[in-house]
């Protein structure tokens, strides 16, 4: 059983158990992975609470244990900035949580060369505690919008997902997006679970899986998940 600790936000959450769905369609009912998606949207709100650092933990940690007491065998948390908390949570855990950065670079170790400029588009929270970097930094040059296009591209677009206006979001995210196509970047990281919504609500499952350019950490992270579920 996978477990899955959503909320945060919700979209995020039903984006990634979307993901596992689709990963598999075509298949018998029987053929599909079994999962518990506790979609705890109570938690803190992450970038607000990086100093009110036990209110998060404890929150994070309720939630995954409930999963752990419902047999699942590993735990996904669809957040990259949740990541912040997820070495004192999994302390806390008897079951392995999978890493979305970890596994990211792990991936864009396999395909891309040493060196190369890797775009990161995220929350500020994200992008201020290293939570890519620490994982990226010896091997790849990570870049990021300047501060008025975080500002006024990324984070509204990440508040207009949680609003449920994607289209305004896709929007209003590109002149962030081209900004890292003009630096030359060899990828850019969705590192934000609302910024994949963004980018691919109105396209193709196909086209997310093909994409030549967006590393989706919630469609990557759901085939590291099925790798795992079939392996154990």
């Amino acid at each position: 059983m996978i477990g899955i600790l959503g909320g945060m936000g919700t979209q995020a959450g039903l984006d990634f158990c979307n993901k596992l769905a689709k990963l598999n369609r075509g298949k018998l009912d029987q053929r599909y992975p079994m999962f518990i998606l506790y979609n705890k949207s109570n938690i803190p709100e992450r970038p607000k609470n990086l100093k009110k650092y036990y209110n998060v933990l404890n929150a994070l940690v309720d939630g995954c244990k409930m999963l752990q007491r419902n047999k699942c065998k590993f735990i996904v948390m669809p957040c990259n900035t949740a990541h912040f908390w997820y070495d004192d949570v999994q302390k806390k855990m008897n079951v392995p949580i999978l890493s979305i950065p970890k596994e990211v670079y792990k991936n864009t170790k396999k395909n891309i060369s040493k060196n190369s400029k890797i775009g990161l588009l995220a929350t500020e929270a994200t992008l201020n505690n290293n939570i890519y970097h620490k994982f990226f930094l010896k091997d790849y040059n990570l870049i990021s919008p300047n501060k008025n296009l975080q500002k006024n591209s990324v984070n509204k677009a990440i508040t207009l997902v949680k609003k449920g206006r994607v289209k305004d979001a896709e929007k209003i995210l590109r002149p962030a997006v081209n900004q890292l196509i003009k630096k030359k970047c060899k990828k850019i990281i969705l590192g934000c679970t609302e910024l994949p919504i963004a980018i691919f609500a109105f396209k193709s499952f196909k086209k997310a899986i093909e994409s030549k350019i967006f590393i989706d950490p919630n469609l990557l992270v759901a085939e590291v998940c099925m790798k795992k579920y079939k392996s154990s």
